[in-house]
């Protein structure tokens, strides 16, 4: 059983159904945690089709997908902020698939595709709920940091030297 990550259009069937996913774990998690209930689906479907993904589109950007013995399992954004910065973005890895190791390796995908964008170093933000994400960016060196963004659910920033 093997990995791989492949850059994969962010309006692709494969990249919208790991966006509802994604979108549905963490949406539950923090109104579950701050409200007692789950995400309503009509909720859902508005968030993910307000979006048009431009960010996470070549030159300036990259959505990754992670397949796990060719399945897909997870995915990653990197998305160029300046000439020397990328930010890393929804890195997810779908429950059933955790604890195989495909965190580090979408982490370090991303890492490779922000390089290759020119960047030298990645920042990202995640929520206090979400303790796997800070567990696994501190594993793979990331620190935290001052805040560098007032997005309304980030409760901590971290950056890494690429």
């Amino acid at each position: 059983m093997t990995w791989t990550v492949t850059p994969e259009p962010p309006n692709s069937p494969v990249a919208a159904a790991l966006w509802r996913a994604y979108y549905t774990e963490v949406s539950d998690r923090y109104y579950l945690l701050h409200e007692g209930r789950r995400t309503d689906p009509d909720e859902l479907e508005r968030e993910i089709a307000a979006h048009t993904w431009d960010e996470l589109r070549p030159p300036k950007g990259a959505l990754l997908v992670a397949r796990y013995s060719g399945e897909p399992a997870g995915s990653a954004g990197v998305h160029l902020l300046d000439a020397e910065t990328a930010e890393l973005k929804r890195v997810f890895i779908h429950e059933s698939m955790r604890g195989k190791g495909g965190g580090p390796v979408l982490v370090r995908a991303a890492e490779d595709t922000a390089r290759a964008f020119g960047a030298t170093r990645m920042i990202l933000d995640t929520r206090h709920d979400l303790t796997e994400a800070r567990a696994l960016y501190a594993r793979l060196g990331y620190e935290e940091t001052a805040p560098h963004n007032n997005d309304t659910y980030a409760e901590h920033w971290f950056t890494k030297p690429l």
